[in-house]
């Protein structure tokens, strides 16, 4: 017999998870989250966007301090770097903003349950769900007439690169290395790889970036993906595209790893860390899916508008359906996943996700890509606008990079905005609000933006898509 029944169960407390189970209880709902590790906030807060970008700011101030103060002015002996405090800042980070999500299901009475859930049949109308249990505490059997499966994702393997939490990594490992690997092999241009490369690249590692396709980032701009690379083998990151990783040896906490190029060409690269960051994958196993029988599309679980699998009371958003791995867009499908429980018309808008890599500079983009456009046979409009030319970055010495607009040549409605530069990751968000409410370059362009200010470049570009833009 079930200990409790709830409106709603939610399995995984990541940015999906989490947020369904707030905006739930929020509109009135009982909910139960069952989450299998000790802190909530997910792979997000506890190993990817969250460490990343404590760390991604850490060394940048490090390399900052290093390498760009003297251009200020500002003259200090080298820079020491203790990584041990950088690691306990950056744990800090997470201590807070996980128990920050622990504070929010309490003011909104949801019931945590810690430990691995898994479906464990139907009672009548109601699913059953089974948390804990191994074999020296008892599980819980939670029942509700819904369950959402939000287990987000994990990352991929490589053939013939087996992780061992040492010298063959994870992201999770790559965000807790206790010393600054003297080489530093990165396998997968994404974004993943590019930042975490940039981390320890500017905290004194040599970084090698292996890549199996001819350009990173593939479903970034182009020009964006272009310039960033230009950008980050400045910073001293080798990259070798078109190769492949054919095997590798290993020797007392060092590696030897076999590398195939398309050309034929073969080397051998000896290295001390090998970071994994080919892709990722929906986390789906030991969940009790089997008797669902759900129907399945490339990998991942077919839903419905309603996010509704074709098992009746059976849902999942975020990494386990379809589209981008991206914490933001788990976020959204978990509100409206909420809201339409209750027979609100909410929705997400797919088109208008944006996509950022947060190297320095970053790049940011959404909508479509220039590439894209071409290849649907879409005729456009291109403006673009260098930060070389634009106050702010100029006083900022981070001149790098530019804004580029996509926009119909009749009526100027936006199609896709890319930027690579400083702050990308914030100048995006106009290019999101712009976009979602079908605004126009010349919308853009008559919006006041205050000066001196980066966001000045973005107003600059709206211009330019007619040729008259002021600066440039």
């Amino acid at each position: 017999m079930a200990e409790q029944t709830f409106d709603l169960i939610v399995i995984g407390a990541g940015p999906g998870g989490y947020v369904a189970a707030i905006r739930a209880a929020q509109l009135g709902m009982t909910v139960a989250v069952a989450e299998q590790r000790e802190t909530l906030g997910g792979v997000c807060l506890n190993e990817g966007c969250i460490p990343s970008k404590a760390l991604l700011d850490s060394s940048e101030f490090f390399a900052q301090a290093r390498d760009g103060f003297a251009g200020h002015g500002i003259l200090i002996d080298p820079p020491r770097l203790d990584l041990a405090r950088m690691m306990a800042r950056k744990d800090d980070v997470v201590k807070k903003l996980t128990d920050g999500i622990a504070y929010l299901f309490k003011k909104n009475r949801i019931t945590w349950l810690k430990g691995t859930a898994r479906l464990a049949g139907r009672n009548g109308d109601l699913l059953r769900v089974e948390v804990g249990g191994n074999g020296t505490a008892p599980a819980h059997l939670l029942e509700a007439g819904k369950v959402l499966l939000a287990t987000g994702s994990e990352a991929v393997p490589v053939p013939g690169l087996a992780f061992d939490g040492e010298t063959v990594v994870s992201a999770r490992e790559a965000l807790a290395f206790d010393r600054v690997p003297e080489h530093l092999l990165v396998v997968g241009a994404g974004y993943i790889g590019l930042e975490l490369g940039s981390v320890w690249r500017r905290l004194g590692s040599q970084v090698t970036v292996v890549e199996v396709l001819a350009k990173p980032l593939p479903a970034t701009d182009g020009q964006v993906a272009d310039a960033l690379v230009r950008s980050l083998k400045k910073q001293g990151i080798s990259f070798r595209m078109e190769t492949r990783v054919t095997g590798i040896e290993k020797r007392e906490g060092t590696a030897v790893v076999t590398v195939e190029s398309s050309a034929g060409g073969r080397d051998a690269i000896a290295c001390d860390r090998v970071l994994v960051a080919a892709g990722r994958r929906p986390v789906m196993a030991g969940l009790g899916l089997e008797p669902f029988n759900l129907a399945m599309e490339g990998g991942r679980i077919r839903v419905d508008d309603n996010y509704l699998t074709s098992a009746p009371g059976i849902y999942a958003i975020g990494d386990l359906i379809h589209g981008p791995m991206l914490a933001h867009k788990a976020m959204a499908e978990g509100e409206v996943f909420a809201e339409r429980l209750t027979g609100e018309a909410s929705v997400v808008d797919y088109e208008y996700i944006p996509g950022i890599v947060y190297t320095w500079p970053e790049a940011a983009g959404v909508g479509l890509t220039e590439e894209q456009l071409k290849e649907q046979g879409i005729p456009y409009a291109a403006g673009r606008f260098n930060f070389m030319a634009n106050g702010r970055a100029r006083c900022m010495g981070e001149t790098e990079g530019f804004v580029k607009i996509l926009a119909k040549p009749d009526t100027g409605r936006v199609l896709g905005i890319h930027v690579v530069g400083p702050r990308a990751s914030d100048l995006i968000a106009e290019a999101v609000t712009v976009m979602t409410y079908g605004g126009s370059a010349a919308d853009i362009a008559m919006t006041f933006h205050a000066h001196p200010t980066l966001a000045e470049a973005m107003k600059e570009a709206a211009l330019d898509v007619e040729k008259r833009a002021i600066h440039a």
